[in-house]
């Protein structure tokens, strides 16, 4: 599900793991409850890692994708 509305991007396109995490749990920092980080990434990795950060952080995952090597998550912050 994608969002109608997202609070903030965070383009972590061209980091290796574990910076676009690291970046991410910086950004979200900013983001009030119930608001969507949109995230960018291009490593692989991340595929894994973001739904795995969302889970031990309690973030909820709305949406999921990939298109021509850029990995695209919406990311609410709280449940």
């Amino acid at each position: 599900m994608k969002p109608d509305k997202v609070f903030q991007t965070l383009d972590a396109r061209g980091l290796l793991c574990p910076m676009p995490i690291v970046r991410s749990t910086k950004a979200m920092t900013e983001v009030p409850e119930g608001e969507v980080l949109e995230i960018l990434a291009t490593d692989k990795g991340a595929c894994v890692d973001v739904p795995a950060w969302c889970n031990a952080r309690k973030f909820t995952l709305l949406f999921q994708d990939q298109q021509e090597g850029v990995y695209r998550f919406y990311v609410k912050k709280g449940r």
